[in-house]
């Protein structure tokens, strides 16, 4: 019975493995065919929780036809990681809007880092017990 408590375990490494490379390449895609540009800190929008608040930053950049995009941040933080006014690079798709990313290792690698975070410690155990029994 336990048995199928480490393949539950190595199943979940195994999805969050999958997950975490495909968050890599969808970025290493961006960053080859996305366009690269300046954007502006225009706005901190203010996040409360119960620990208290955070801020999220709200780009502004120009696309190739001039028009102006918004872009706001997944990510808020306290204190803030930027100024308002302050140039930030960036990369974006221009067919999808939602495809803009800040070109920083955090910006760009968050969701593949913490889905190995996630995936490690679950191949390592549900793997270790699995080659352990099959000795």
């Amino acid at each position: 019975m336990i048995q199928y408590l480490y393949w539950a375990l190595f199943a979940g490494g195994m999805v969050s493995l999958y997950f975490a490379m495909r968050s890599y390449n969808n970025t290493r895609d961006l960053l080859s065919t996305g366009i690269k540009t300046t954007a502006t800190v225009v706005e901190m929008i203010t996040v409360s929780g119960s620990d208290g608040s955070t801020y999220k930053p709200v780009f502004e950049f120009a696309d190739r036809q001039q028009e102006v995009r918004r872009y706001e941040s997944d990510i808020s933080s306290n204190p803030p990681a930027y100024k308002v006014g302050e140039k930030v690079k960036i990369v974006y798709d221009e067919k999808d809007d939602d495809e803009v990313k800040t070109i920083s290792f955090w910006g760009l690698y968050r969701w593949c880092i913490v889905l190995l975070c996630i995936a490690s410690p679950l191949l390592i155990i549900g793997g270790g017990y699995l080659l352990y029994m099959r000795n």
